[in-house]
């Protein structure tokens, strides 16, 4: 097993547990202790866990959030797939909006040249991916930006929003249940992401196995409100059958 798989299993044990042990770890995954350590280090410093005595906690349990930086080159390979597939959700013209995220980044890196787009962003780093793009017409939502994710929030991005209309809202998540719905660590972007909600005739929320059946602080909207869920081939079943029961198309990639 590669480094990279076994940090990614160790974290999504971390996250169902809530706390990994070193020395069970070490049993499952068939590698010293030592070796667990490192990767425990290696997750530590992507911001992903915080090292106790003996294992590791997940930063979620913490009330940590990762940066965008932090985020960026984690399960690149699953984000990959759900942007691409996400590109099927398109209109063929019209308006959009992009969520801030890694995930959602990742779409505008892909969206289409050949196509006519409005695209609504309160996302630095997707406005500078598309801001020179042919084709695009790219409108910026203000507000205080937030440091971890380089995201507008508050109350101009919400009086901003309040006043379109969009076909098509790509929404990210940390947390999807069909229990809880979507939710997000920061009530802030908790509330812009109720907005884009708002603003659309459709909600597409893009988020990974990892975020399927997790639930963080501020809840977003119910399951109920969410027109498409694009996830990877990794997700639960179970979770992924709980959230098609509520009425979501599920879209594997």
């Amino acid at each position: 097993m590669y480094a990279p798989e076994r940090h990614q299993q160790i974290l999504t044990r971390a996250r169902a547990d809530g706390r990994v042990d070193v020395t069970r770890l070490a049993v499952e995954l068939d590698v010293t202790p030592e070796t667990i350590r490192r990767d425990l280090t290696a997750l530590e410093r992507h911001g992903l866990v915080r090292r106790v005595h003996g294992g590791a906690l997940p930063v979620e349990r913490l009330g940590f959030e990762p940066g965008l930086v932090d985020r960026q080159d984690l399960l690149s390979g699953e984000k990959e797939r759900i942007a691409k597939a996400a590109l099927d959700e398109l209109p063929d013209a019209g308006a959009v909006l992009l969520d801030a995220g890694t995930t959602t980044l990742r779409l505008a890196e892909m969206l289409p040249a050949d196509r006519e787009l409005t695209v609504v962003t309160h996302a630095l780093p997707v406005a500078t991916v598309l801001a020179a793009r042919p084709g695009v017409v790219l409108h910026l939502i203000g507000g205080t930006v937030r440091g971890r994710t380089l995201a507008s929030v508050g109350t101009w991005a919400l009086r901003d929003l309040a006043e379109i209309h969009v076909d098509v809202a790509f929404l990210g998540a940390n947390g999807v249940t069909a229990e809880h719905g979507v939710t997000t660590p920061d009530l802030a972007e908790a509330a812009v992401k109720r907005a884009l909600v708002a603003a659309a005739r459709r909600t597409v929320v893009l988020a990974d196995h990892t975020k399927v059946g997790h639930v963080d602080l501020a809840r977003v909207v119910d399951v109920a409100e969410v027109d498409t869920l694009v996830t990877d081939s990794d997700v639960e079943p179970e979770a992924a059958d709980d959230i098609e029961a509520a009425g979501v198309r599920v879209v594997r990639a």
